[in-house]
């Protein structure tokens, strides 16, 4: 087994730092992503009663009977509301994971622009409270991924919202999951989420419930990976991998099933994705002769409409 060790960042440093601080930091978050695709982050200001505050609402939503919970399901291919039990499988995989999960993405104003291009969240008429603080905590992280992308900027050397624009009212899912606990009936062969890699530019995740999230490392190892209170975890997905050439990998994990205590498990993670017409190209210093340019230019809609037919959630 490795051992490498996951780097825990302090946001602090990059928002209330001197130009030297938040430099140092920039150069550490690009470090982590490279090393092993995640960080551990501190220092970001998400009210911790909001992230409690959420945990209770949507344990309760996932309690309602399955019938209540179908009538929200089948938004856009699972873009919003609920996905049942089974029904996402991950890329090269046909046996469903075990979990069932919501989607809310942006709530825009009455007459945006963008209005048309996203599904429009729902929201279950049975948990009134849940959209307040959903929402809230959906821009908290917002907030917090900007943060990280102007960091990332930094590092490259790139006009400080290169990142940050692409995610302004941006297609980012807030996706809640409920893994149950195993019961005999389940396939032998499905685990809670087999390995995968995300979609997006980077994903936050604030602590989950219960332990079970693994990364891979480039050595090969699966490596366990758990924020505590009031971290973060951040890492890299498929998009940030397109544009930076794969100096910064998309990184493979996933979710094992409990080997002790038979419990369920919960999570919250922020898929943060670029607006749909957002053009993912390559940056120029990521392209040389050791590393030539691997992808041409695609629109983030088209990218992410492609992966969503892989993991079964879009049928052709």
């Amino acid at each position: 087994m490795t051992n490498l060790m996951i780097r825990t960042l302090d946001l602090k440093q990059y928002t209330h730092g001197n130009s030297k601080q938040r430099a140092a930091f920039a150069e550490e978050f690009a470090a982590g992503l490279k090393e092993t695709g995640f960080i551990i982050l501190e220092g970001h200001g998400v009210d911790p009663k909001l992230i409690e505050k959420n945990y209770e609402l949507w344990k309760t939503l996932f309690n309602l009977d399955v019938d209540i919970k179908k009538q929200y399901e089948g938004i856009n291919g699972g873009q919003r509301g609920y996905t049942g039990f089974g029904k996402e499988h991950a890329k090269n995989r046909t046996v469903g994971d075990l979990k069932e999960f919501w989607h809310v993405g942006q709530e825009l104003p009455v007459g945006h622009p963008l209005t048309s291009q996203y599904p429009a969240n729902i929201w279950p008429a049975e948990v009134p409270e849940l959209k307040q603080f959903a929402v809230n905590f959906y821009s908290e992280l917002e907030r917090v991924a900007r943060n990280m992308l102007e960091a990332l900027a930094m590092h490259f050397d790139l006009r400080p919202n290169f990142f940050a624009d692409m995610i302004k009212d941006g297609n980012s899912i807030l996706r809640t999951i409920h893994y149950p606990p195993l019961e005999e009936l389940m396939d032998p062969n499905a685990i809670r989420a087999a390995e995968h890699e995300d979609i997006n530019l980077i994903t936050l995740l604030v602590e989950s419930t219960a332990s079970g999230l693994e990364l891979l490392t480039r050595e090969g190892d699966w490596m366990p990976v758990k924020a505590k209170p009031g971290q973060i975890i951040v890492d890299a997905g498929d998009m940030l991998s397109r544009i930076t050439n794969e100096v910064i990998p998309a990184t493979t994990h996933r979710v094992v099933n409990p080997e002790g205590e038979n419990t369920a498990r919960y999570s919250m993670p922020f898929f943060v994705h670029p607006y749909s017409t957002c053009l993912l190209e390559t940056i120029p210093a990521c392209i040389s002769e050791e590393n030539p340019e691997r992808y041409p230019a695609i629109t983030a809609g088209d990218f992410l409409y492609e992966r969503l037919v892989e993991i079964g959630l879009i049928k052709k």
